[in-house]
């Protein structure tokens, strides 16, 4: 089995991560493209961040509003998608569970 090289379009920081999670993990052909998607979702959220450092995170819409600038939720959701997918990898030290979570219900969990 050939090693698996970084996607090109991911930042050179972000690729030698990569390349230093496949050296260090064994991971199954389906597992690098979980890893490629953490990496994707990495970079994005550092981009959204950079934005946001520069542009601040707000704007005035035409009615004279502030709002959220979108990158604001690119930020949010690649943090998330990271989280999860690290997660998923078993990259965090954490055991992974040996069942699927329970569903949140309205009352925070509490079985009736």
């Amino acid at each position: 089995m050939t090693t698996p090289r970084p996607p090109t379009h991911l930042k050179r920081t972000t690729r030698d991560w990569f390349k230093a999670v496949i050296a260090d993990y064994e991971l199954d052909d389906h597992h690098v493209k979980l890893l490629t998607l953490a990496c994707e979702a990495w970079d994005r959220g550092v981009q959204a961040r950079e934005i946001i450092d520069v542009d601040g995170l707000t704007f005035i819409d035409r009615f004279g509003s502030p709002k959220p600038r979108p990158e604001v939720a690119i930020e949010r959701d690649s943090r998330i998608g990271f989280a999860r997918l690290i997660r998923e990898l078993g990259l965090d030290g954490a055991s992974a569970p040996e069942a699927p979570r329970m569903p949140r219900t309205p009352d925070y969990g509490h079985r009736r």
